[in-house]
């Protein structure tokens, strides 16, 4: 019979470490299985300016964060596991998950902080040119444009920072926004206006990317005209960046069959981070919120783990 845990977390982005603090402060018998690297989203954040308690004079990156709250979990005992989750058994007392291996996690609550990734552009053409020009992440890929010109698509908070640090490698970015005004806070388009290096095209969104092995051109609609303008790579360059930061779609293919509430693929959850199944608990970006933000992913996995050490007082 294997190991039957105190709480299972899945995920280690800011919910799932958060979670996996207090499970362990708790002194819960906590595992966190996690598919890839730790710190999702956050992880390839360049800089972050609205954690509390972080020293202004000092730039704070997602990875610097992550690395901290990591170590946090770890040092109350918090266990980590790489596995990729693709069956859950939620109804019973005992939560049970099976990894592409066949390997069987069991625990008596559970949490889940899968977060969420990057909304797909949707251009025609656009998967053709994933990893050859079209880029979802400007701290891992904008390195590869230096004294380029760089297209961003979006205009909300991710999109506009994003831009801003493209323009450290860029010779030109352009963020391409289908409103005539950005949706980002007011302090970050008051950084972005006075960007010499950052420009705008309002109204306006890309329809076509075409290239030879490589992004070289894409063409742009006007949503108030219907214009549409081609726009090419220069020729001295021969391609171009395009990144796209248009919102999220949450991590829960895997929980199609669950059972669970969902919103849109959001799983649906009280005050008290509760689903629908006694012991099992959502937090974080794949949840419905009306914020995601790295502060509230970390209060969503305080709240679940709390929760989830009263579960199990009250029923083991």
């Amino acid at each position: 019979m294997s190991k039957v845990y105190d709480l299972i977390i899945l995920g280690a982005g800011p919910a799932g470490l958060a979670a996996g603090l207090y499970g362990g402060r708790y002194k819960l018998d906590t595992l966190i299985i996690e598919k890839g690297i730790d710190g999702g989203q956050i992880a390839i954040t360049d800089e972050i300016e609205n954690y509390p308690g972080q020293v202004l004079d000092k730039e704070e990156s997602g990875p610097t964060l992550i690395a901290r709250m990591t170590e946090q979990a770890k040092h109350f005992g918090c266990e980590r596991v790489t596995a990729n989750i693709t069956k859950v058994e939620l109804e019973g007392k005992i939560k049970r998950f099976t990894d592409t291996k066949g390997n069987v996690y069991e625990s008596k609550t559970a949490i889940i902080a899968t977060g969420a990734h990057p909304r797909p552009i949707g251009c025609k053409n656009e998967k053709e040119f994933v990893g050859k020009g079209i880029s979802f992440c400007a701290t891992c890929d904008a390195n590869f444009y230096e004294d380029f010109e760089v297209y961003v698509v979006g205009g909300g908070d991710s999109a506009v920072e994003e831009a801003m640090y493209l323009t450290k490698f860029a010779r030109k970015v352009t963020v391409i926004h289908r409103r005539n005004e950005l949706r980002a806070a007011k302090s970050i388009q008051e950084k972005a206006f006075k960007n010499d290096k950052l420009f705008f095209m309002w109204d306006s969104v890309v329809e076509e990317v075409n290239g030879d092995e490589i992004l070289e051109s894409m063409i742009v609609r006007n949503v108030k005209t219907g214009e549409l303008t081609e726009i090419k790579a220069d020729p001295d360059d021969g391609m171009f960046g395009l990144f796209g930061f248009i919102g999220l779609l949450p991590n829960s293919e895997f929980l199609s069959e669950s059972g669970l509430e969902m919103e849109g693929g959001y799983l649906v959850t009280d005050a008290d981070m509760k689903t629908k199944y006694p012991g099992v608990f959502a937090a974080g970006d794949v949840r419905v919120k009306s914020l995601r933000q790295v502060v509230t992913a970390a209060a969503d996995g305080a709240i679940a783990a709390a929760q989830a050490e009263r579960f199990i007082a009250e029923n083991d």
